[in-house]
């Protein structure tokens, strides 16, 4: 009796709390650098739940270990609502694959709260590159094995480039960073010969002038950027996509946790919420807390067989 009292407290306790949730500003952790598309991604959504919930939702960078520090961080937080996660397929999927040891489970130590959307990559070479098109870029790499080289700064460019590697029997030299805004820069300043850039930065080198789009990671061509080849035209059933969702910690009261869905898919679905996303080159594309945390451990197993496939040994 004394068991079942102690739970119906919990309960009414977790509803209470998340009444009055949030009534503090609440942190978005997120694990990769300022200006990659998961942090242009994260101000877009904190922008959205502070005017929903009534609080500051602050966004905190904390790249390195392809998003694992950021993870263990929020794995590691109390499950109270307050500190959150805008996480990728990199940390919630594929990193049980690129690494030997992880210092959180994603499905044991997370909450899913919603997914929030998906996006391509794209190949980015500096404009005076010599090869012009996708053909001539394979061309270009098999004349050339070993001269060229390439950086990565997250699961989804990491496995982007192996499978190039491993699909177009190609060779060159992996060069990893803690992000992509800083594998990009180096592609402009002539330290690495491309990178796979996610489309919310691809698209903006192209807008800009800076850098020219080889090829997309996506089965088809993008509408954002239809003159770019896919990389599926020149080798067949090439594809790779990646996400963003929304988690927190695991053991966070269920009230709160869907009140975070709601609000967040009210945000999805707004007219001008969608242009800024897409404008990011990112698919609006909701799942709620269910459907997120089946979607995550399939997508931990796709993530293995693509890794696998790729020639990826866990560091």
């Amino acid at each position: 009796m004394r068991v079942i009292l102690l739970a119906v407290l919990a309960l009414a306790a977790s509803a209470v709390n998340a009444q009055t949730y949030p009534s503090k500003p609440v942190k978005l952790v997120v694990p990769f650098p300022a200006g990659s598309a998961t942090d242009q991604i994260a101000r877009v959504l904190g922008q959205q739940l502070q005017e929903g919930l009534g609080q500051p939702f602050v966004v905190e960078n904390k790249p390195g270990a392809q998003g694992s520090i950021a993870a263990s961080e929020v794995a590691r937080a109390a499950p109270d609502g307050y500190t959150l996660m805008v996480g990728t397929n990199t940390p919630l999927a594929a990193n049980p694959s690129l690494f030997k040891k992880l210092s959180y489970d994603p499905v044991k130590d997370f909450a899913p709260v919603a997914r929030l959307g998906t996006i391509s990559f794209m190949i980015m070479v500096r404009p005076d590159f010599p090869a012009k098109d996708l053909k001539e870029f394979l061309s270009y790499s098999r004349n050339n094995p070993g001269k060229l080289s390439a950086g990565y700064g997250s699961a989804g460019s990491q496995v982007s480039q192996a499978m190039l590697r491993a699909m177009g029997k190609i060779e060159f030299i992996d060069v990893p960073y803690k992000g992509l805004p800083q594998a990009i820069t180096d592609v402009l300043g002539g330290q690495i010969s491309f990178t796979f850039a996610d489309l919310a930065n691809a698209l903006a080198q192209i807008k800009g002038g800076k850098l020219r789009g080889i090829a997309v990671t996506s089965q088809k061509r993008s509408a954002l950027a239809p003159d770019v080849p896919a990389i599926a035209e020149e080798l067949p059933g090439y594809e790779l996509i990646a996400w963003f969702a929304l988690v927190a910690p695991a053991n966070t009261p269920a009230p709160i946790v869907a009140r975070l869905h709601e609000t967040t898919v009210k945000s999805l679905a707004k007219p001008e919420v969608k242009a800024r996303f897409e404008a990011l080159g990112t698919d609006v594309g909701p799942m709620n807390p269910a459907e997120l945390g089946g979607f995550i451990r399939s997508e931990m197993d796709k993530w293995a067989k693509m890794a696998k496939a790729a020639g990826i040994q866990p560091e």
